[in-house]
């Protein structure tokens, strides 16, 4: 087989609606059903997919499901169709004039990475240097009662998973993790505030240093690393930058800056699997473990982040949990489901799943289709 991909002869655009299970609260507002594009890129018989992680309004960042579906079916797609591409790495330079929008540019990307592996007959896994049957996976827990909380904290650490992560925001914080420290002394925990506090929340932010957390992420402003980095000097616990890590430039200053001790990586807010893996170089660089963070993903995103965490450094579980926990019905064929806290990496060429046409058919809201 020759090593240069065919021209992209088609590409397909769907807005997909996915109920989940169990409403999931964060600080930022409350989720009933993951909305994202999926992109599907053919060539040479075969076919490339991933999923956007923009969400329907700009409450997590800028980005909108609206803005990525216009800007990838009325410019990328069409750009694309046509013409052969060597490696990623030509996607990537096709992509590089739009500014901003790297969730939508990181979907069509990824829709190439798969693609490219399979015309390979490679795993992602191994065209981007990493290596390993399984990785660790930790868990989620969105904000509720205390109550339950605990009552899933227990579920969850007898499921095996290797790290807990409750939700917080101001006025749910200290009680909460009051009771479950003292339900749980041992387990490793952290906490996500999804930029829900400020400096002038020192009152609070301070107490967390009681709890013996694996690290506080994101406690502040989305986009800031300045005053990350003043807070980073006056805490034990550290700092683990999420919505402030747009790029390995924001890596770099923020490392830099001592704004940020741990990096939660997410392929889609990053721009991609190349930006990622420079994101995953330039934290090694500074002895800086990373991560890859969640957004409830179907199975085609969670097998793109299991691939992509087999790289050495991501050396602290991610939230790539059960897919049961979330929806009724994947839209993939194969279940990705742990075992004592570690996630198989789905076997094959490129990321290792192939879509159920029926499920995807019931939860498809509108699809485009493009030829060349």
């Amino acid at each position: 087989m020759t090593r240069s991909l065919p021209p992209i002869e088609r590409a397909e655009l769907r807005l997909v609606r996915l109920p989940l299970i169990n409403p999931f609260t964060i600080s930022t507002g409350t989720m009933t059903e993951r909305v994202f594009p999926l992109v599907t890129l053919c060539a040479g018989g075969l076919e490339g997919y991933a999923e956007g992680v923009m969400d329907p309004l700009p409450d997590f960042l800028e980005e909108t499901i609206a803005g990525a579906m216009d800007l990838i079916g009325e410019t990328i797609l069409p750009s694309m169709l046509g013409r052969s591409f060597d490696n990623p790495a030509a996607v990537e330079k096709l992509l590089f004039p739009w500014r901003g929008n790297r969730m939508a540019l990181a979907t069509v990307e990824m829709a190439y990475w798969d693609l490219w592996a399979k015309w390979l007959d490679l795993p992602l896994k191994t065209l981007i240097g990493g290596s390993g049957e399984a990785v660790d996976v930790g868990v989620s827990l969105g904000i509720g009662p205390i109550e339950g909380t605990l009552a899933r904290v227990e579920s969850h650490v007898a499921q095996g998973y290797k790290r807990i992560k409750l939700k917080i925001m101001p006025g749910h914080d200290i009680e909460l993790l009051e009771a479950v420290r003292r339900a749980f002394p041992s387990i490793t925990l952290s906490v996500d505030a999804n930029s829900a506090y400020r400096l002038s929340d020192w009152a609070v932010l301070g107490r967390l240093d009681d709890f013996h957390l694996e690290y506080i992420e994101q406690p502040l402003a989305h986009d800031d690393i300045a005053d990350h980095a003043a807070l980073q000097r006056r805490l034990r616990t550290p700092i683990c930058l999420d919505e402030s890590i747009r790029s390995v430039g924001h890596a770099r200053r923020a490392l830099q800056a001592d704004a940020t001790r741990v990096i939660n990586i997410k392929v889609g807010r990053v721009g991609g699997i190349a930006e990622a893996i420079r994101v995953h170089d330039i934290a090694a660089a500074f002895d800086v473990p990373v991560w890859c963070g969640g957004m409830l993903e179907s199975g085609v995103g969670r097998a793109h982040n299991i691939h992509l965490s087999t790289l050495p450094n991501f050396k602290k579980p991610g939230d790539t949990s059960s897919a049961s926990r979330y929806f009724h019905r994947d839209i993939i064929i194969e279940k990705l489901e742990t075992a004592d806290g570690r996630m198989p990496v789905p076997e094959g060429p490129g990321i290792g799943v192939h879509l159920d046409r029926d499920a995807l058919d019931d939860v498809t809201r509108s699809v485009r289709s493009f030829s060349a």
